[in-house]
C-alpha cells in the first residue's frame, strides 16, 4: 500500500490539466508523448480514465502492476484505472493511445449489454490476420484522425469507432488477463445496472438512495460497489454523466445556460452555473469560449 501512496496520479501522463473537450476522450499516438520522455514513460496511475495502447509497429516492455511484460506488434493492451503502468518503447514505435473517461465506459458498457467486467484489469490482445482485427485496425485509425479534425458530430463517430474496439476485445477469445485483483461477478453486475439507471435518469437530479432503491441494495452498499470497481463514489459518477451532457450541450448547441440548466434538471441557471464550476474548474461560457476556439483551429 505504501508503494501505491507514492505513485503520481496523473490525467495524462506529466499533466494535471483539465480536458475542454466535451467527449471526455483524447487520443494521440505513441512517439508525441514517448519521444518527449527518451521513448520511456515512468510509473504511474490515472484515476477515473481507462487507457487502450495499440502497438502497430515496434516492440515495448510495459509494467502493470508488480508484474513486467513484452509486447509486440499488432497488440491492444487495456489498462483500467489506478492500475500502476509504465512503457519502454523501442525508438521509432507506432501506435495510438487512446484515454477515455468512465462515464464514457459505462454509457459503451450499457449498449454491450453489461460486459463491464471484461475491462476491470489490465489484459493484452493480439490482432489477426481476419476481417474483424482489421476492421479493429482502422477503427484506431480513424479514431485518430477524427479525433483531430473536430468536425460535426464527431463524438457520436468517435464513441461509434471505440464501440468496435472494445466489441472486438470483448469478442476475443484469447485474452490474457494480467495482474492479481480479484473479480467481485455480483458487484460489477450491479455497477452495469447502476450505468444503466444513471443514462436514463441523470436530467432528472434523483438521489443515490433513489439508484440504490431500483438496484436493491442500500446506498452504503452501491458506494463500496462503485469505488471497488472505478474508484469513484456513485454521486461522484452521477455527476459525471451530468457534466458530460452539460458540455455536449456547450459545444454542440446553441442552447442558452438558462434553458440547459432546466433541461438537466437544475432548480435554476445558478445553481447549475455553481454545479459545472466546481466540477470542470470554469463556468460554462467560459468553458463553451474554449472549446470554440480549439474547435477553430
Amino acid at each position: 500500500m505504501n508503494k501505491k501512496k507514492t505513485i503520481p496520479v496523473y490525467k495524462l501522463y506529466g499533466e494535471q490539466a483539465l480536458w475542454a473537450t466535451p467527449d471526455l476522450v483524447h487520443c494521440e499516438s505513441i512517439a508525441a508523448r514517448s519521444q518527449l520522455h527518451n521513448w520511456q514513460i515512468k510509473s504511474h496511475q490515472h484515476n477515473g480514465l481507462f487507457q487502450l495502447l495499440y502497438l502497430q509497429a515496434g516492440h515495448a516492455q510495459i509494467q502493470l502492476d508488480e508484474q513486467h511484460h513484452s509486447m509486440h506488434a499488432g497488440q491492444i493492451l487495456l489498462v483500467p484505472q489506478m492500475c500502476i503502468h509504465g512503457f519502454k518503447f523501442d525508438q521509432n514505435a507506432l501506435g495510438h493511445v487512446i484515454t477515455i473517461a468512465y462515464p464514457i465506459i459505462i454509457a459503451l458498457d450499457k449498449k454491450m449489454g453489461g460486459e463491464l467486467t471484461t475491462f476491470n484489469h489490465p489484459s493484452i490482445h493480439t490482432l489477426t490476420e481476419d476481417e474483424e482485427s482489421q476492421r479493429t485496425d482502422m477503427a484506431f485509425n480513424a479514431i485518430a484522425h477524427e479525433y483531430q479534425q473536430h468536425a460535426p458530430h464527431r463524438n457520436l463517430l468517435i464513441e461509434s469507432l471505440l464501440t468496435t474496439i472494445l466489441i472486438w476485445v470483448s469478442r476475443n477469445s484469447h485474452r490474457l488477463s494480467l495482474g492479481n485483483a480479484q473479480e467481485n461477478e455480483k458487484g460489477s453486475k450491479h455497477l452495469v445496472y447502476f450505468g444503466s439507471l444513471i443514462e436514463e435518469k441523470y436530467a432528472t437530479q434523483h438521489l443515490v438512495t433513489y439508484y440504490a432503491d431500483k438496484i436493491g441494495i442500500t446506498a452504503a452498499h452501491l458506494n463500496v460497489i462503485c469505488r471497488q470497481n472505478v474508484g469513484k463514489s456513485a454521486l461522484n459518477l452521477i455527476h459525471e454523466r451530468l457534466l458530460l451532457e452539460a458540455k455536449r450541450n456547450l459545444v454542440y448547441t446553441a442552447m442558452s445556460i438558462s434553458v440547459m440548466s432546466y433541461a438537466l434538471g437544475f432548480a435554476d441557471p445558478a445553481y447549475f452555473t455553481r454545479f459545472f464550476k466546481r466540477n470542470a474548474g470554469m463556468s460554462p461560457m467560459d468553458f463553451r469560449k474554449q472549446a470554440a476556439t480549439l474547435f477553430e483551429q
